[in-house]
């Protein structure tokens, strides 16, 4: 199983943004739909799908939350035409943020907001240079720029099998960003790719629930040991946490999904409620009201 898994907040479109993107990326198919009922968003659809071999969780839970290109996903194109071809399908009804052409690092890029909002980069690399065709990026903002460093060190220190493999940094004459800030780092977590950068323009976005990483974890003591990632405990609900950089994690039982694709509605109905009146989760009380 994929360690870190993205998840994806939707108001309603949930179901209708998989069957997109499963129809765009090859390799890709949905796993899953759930329905939970009686939560606080009232009925939620849990969508888990695959892109390009890639775990992916997306959720219908209300209009709370709204992504923003604070994280995006980067993705890692072969040849000039497939960067094209992506681009035509995921900008159709969305907006740019960076155009589609050429510049120093790449010589076929993009970065765009699709139909609902969510954030891609589309960027011509040689094999070598990403470990996997969808790398999550992270860019820190606002009170968080210049922060990117000490995120990526906080990081690398918890999750196991992490590592730097490389960073550039901003030189002299790239005001407003600071000479030796983060340009791009690529780093490796749980031998999973991620990317992050920083930008001291003045952006009108920074990390939020729209979009959190969950850790499947097999045991309570994997649980109580990611819990560390946790800097408020106001923001604990439902296995979720906020570190200090303001990103959402997802800390969650491995045998939840499970329990969350049975078939047997009192079940679910049993597991639903417990859960919801959780922070950390416990694995031993949902097994009891599971059976």
């Amino acid at each position: 199983m994929q360690k870190i898994t993205p998840h994806l907040w939707y108001d309603k479109e949930a179901k209708e943004a998989a069957r997109f993107y499963t129809s765009i990326f090859p390799n890709s198919k949905i796993k899953n739909i759930t329905t939970l009922h009686n939560t606080p968003s009232g009925d939620c659809d849990i969508v888990s799908f695959e892109l390009s071999r890639q775990a992916f969780m997306a959720i219908n839970a209300g209009p709370l939350f709204k992504f923003n290109p604070s994280i995006s996903f980067l993705v890692a194109c072969k040849t000039k035409e497939e960067v094209d071809v992506l681009w035509k399908k995921l900008s159709k009804e969305g907006s740019t943020l960076m155009e589609l052409g050429s510049y120093p690092f790449s010589g076929r890029y993009a970065w765009l907001q699709d139909k609902y909002g969510l954030s891609w980069q589309l960027m011509l690399t040689d094999k070598h240079s990403l470990m996997q065709k969808i790398t999550p990026t992270l860019m820190f903002t606002q009170k968080m720029c210049g922060k990117a460093e000490e995120a990526i060190n906080l990081y690398i220190s918890v999750f196991k099998n992490s590592k730097v493999n490389g960073i550039m940094r901003y030189g002299k004459g790239e005001e407003p960003e600071k000479e030796g800030a983060i340009k791009f780092a690529s780093i490796t977590l749980e031998n999973q790719g991620f990317a992050a950068l920083e930008s001291a323009h003045a952006h009108n976005f920074r990390f939020s629930e729209a979009i959190s990483f969950i850790v499947n974890c097999d045991s309570q003591e994997e649980i109580d040991y990611y819990w560390k990632l946790s800097n408020n405990k106001k923001d604990e609900q439902c296995g979720w946490l906020k570190d200090r950089f303001g990103m959402s994690w997802q800390i969650v039982p491995s045998i939840l999904g499970e329990m969350l694709r049975d078939k047997d509605k009192n079940k679910l109905a049993r597991v639903t409620e417990a859960f919801l009146k959780m922070k950390k989760f416990d694995i031993e009380k949902l097994k009891k009201v599971y059976l």
